[in-house]
């Protein structure tokens, strides 16, 4: 069986992921502080960013529709609401596998505590903010 999704949901998250990056890694709210831990400099070309940001849009839209795919199946297993659906899985999927990942690689290459949680810090809001847009517009004729 082929989970139904609405590609406009995940889209649309997919965009909800760049506005959430853009607002995080702002200096004025985590950008300064990522970029100091991270060793990145803020003031390299634009130029630099052009290929990380076409792989975040393509990494974006994976994880979009993967999130509204695992959401239809959830939804179908458990039944209830499409919305709820979307957010428990949606949290669900970042603890098991993005927060996991994120602290096993972060303790052995040995970046600092702060931040690993802000970059899990951030993957959970992004994924939140994708699982309200995937369950506020549930693929027709599933709800």
């Amino acid at each position: 069986m082929v989970p139904e999704i609405n590609y406009w949901a995940v889209l649309l998250a997919t965009a909800s992921s760049m506005v959430v990056g853009s607002i995080w890694y702002t200096p004025k709210v985590f950008g300064t502080r990522w970029s100091r831990l991270a060793k990145v400099d803020m003031n390299r070309s634009s130029a630099t960013a052009v290929v990380p940001i076409v792989v975040t849009v393509l990494v974006s839209f994976v994880t979009a529709w993967v999130l509204a795919g695992a959401a239809a199946i959830a939804w179908h297993f458990y039944g209830g609401s499409w919305f709820w659906g979307a957010v428990i899985t949606a949290v669900t999927l970042w603890a098991g596998f993005t927060a996991a990942r994120f602290i096993t690689h972060d303790a052995f290459e040995g970046r600092p505590t702060s931040l690993t949680v802000l970059n899990i810090a951030h993957e959970l809001v992004t994924v939140l903010v994708m699982a309200v847009i995937v369950g506020l517009w549930p693929p027709a004729g599933t709800v």
